[in-house]
């Protein structure tokens, strides 16, 4: 039995089919279904958890190379949610695009973890280094 990290046997799974650039995405609740890749849904109440609860339960075991996220949450949300976020992802190359154009990167993740997250545009892909 596992006793500490990460628990949840889908998100385990998920995590164990990423190889060297390959992308999974953490999404906030409102994010689109994407019937083509898989979804791990953990959302359970409004913020919880949240994407950076996520993101730092990944982080000792996955190596991030690289991160997107779209423009548009820099335009929509505090500074103090714009600083967590990108503290948050210290040490990859972060590169913001246009919504539109994150979205096309997508379809092509081993698959999304959809939290319940209610900040604005608060979706990253991640790219395994």
């Amino acid at each position: 039995m596992l006793k500490t990290g990460i628990l949840n046997p889908h998100i385990l799974s998920l995590l164990a089919r990423v190889r060297h650039t390959n992308t999974i995405v953490i999404s906030d609740r409102g994010f689109p279904f994407w019937p083509q890749i898989e979804t791990v849904d953990i959302s359970l109440c409004d913020n919880t958890p949240g994407v950076l609860d996520v993101l730092r339960a990944l982080r000792p075991n996955f190596m991030i190379g690289k991160a997107w996220m779209a423009q548009e949450f820099l335009r929509a949300n505090t500074k103090t949610a714009r600083t967590r976020f990108v503290t948050a992802l210290k040490g990859a190359e972060l590169t913001f695009e246009p919504h539109v154009e994150f979205k096309k990167r997508v379809p092509h993740a081993i698959g999304l973890i959809r939290t319940g997250d209610t900040i604005q545009y608060a979706n990253m892909i991640l790219e395994s280094a």
